[in-house]
């Protein structure tokens, strides 16, 4: 970053005052606080959060200096503000592959073609390969046009697929949406204060175990080495 993009000593010390004013508000909801799941809390520790981020930034971009804070990540619920008895239910998944193998994406795109066009006497089944050709667009249009999407998810080897993050969230609702009412925008951002509940599946909570699984390796190697040390201290040369 140049110089000149760099933030001014004043807008550095404006952000640090704002941090000071959101520790305070937040303390403030804290000692206020309702109950367990007061809104007021979260929404003066997302405030301290932001506030502390924005800092943050402008301290390391003027100064090349850090603070000890971690900011978290947005991916936790707010408190459930929904219907107790909910009578409509929207369950949204999404899962991420990548196509590690294009090829055999297409060989089994080619089959299901081959199986869907075999009643036709004409072409005695191979149009529909030969409508797959080497396009893998068109192959994943065939494959998830064949197969429920759950199939897919316990089947994607078969298919060259690799799995990525996936998450699903049930949000609860008064009433169920009129036919066709959100097809145009299906995937519009839920009202976080909906959902009843969400399971995530990531890599990155296997590499957190991971951490951890080395972290008791070091603890038990250093507990090893360090009875061993004690073990050489009593024997003693002389024993």
């Amino acid at each position: 970053m140049s110089d000149a993009a760099q933030p001014s000593a004043a807008e550095v010390r404006a952000a640090a005052e704002a941090v000071k004013a959101a520790l305070d508000r937040h303390l403030d909801a804290v000692e206020r606080r309702s109950g367990e799941d007061d809104p007021a809390v979260y929404a003066a520790f997302n405030e301290l959060a932001a506030a502390a981020e924005v800092y943050d930034e402008l301290l390391y971009d003027a100064y090349d200096e850090v603070t000890p804070f971690e900011i978290p990540g947005d991916d936790t619920l707010p408190p459930y503000a929904g219907p107790e008895e909910p009578s409509a239910l929207s369950v949204l998944i999404r899962r991420d592959y990548a196509v590690a193998e294009p090829q055999r994406l297409l060989s089994q795109a080619r089959r299901v073609a081959e199986l869907d066009g075999g009643t036709d006497s004409d072409n005695g089944g191979a149009g529909g390969a030969a409508a797959v050709g080497d396009s893998v667009q068109t192959a994943i249009g065939v494959l998830f046009g064949e197969y429920e999407p759950d199939e897919i998810a316990s089947r994607h080897k078969e298919f060259g697929l690799e799995e990525g993050d996936s998450t699903l969230w049930v949000a609860a609702g008064d009433e169920l949406a009129e036919p066709g009412e959100w097809l145009a925008t299906p995937f519009d951002q839920p009202d976080p204060h909906q959902v009843v509940c969400r399971f995530d599946v990531s890599t990155v909570f296997d590499e957190e175990l991971d951490d951890d699984d080395e972290d008791d390796e070091v603890d038990v190697a250093d507990e090893v080495e360090e009875a061993d040390e004690e073990d050489l201290e009593v024997l003693g040369p002389g024993n």
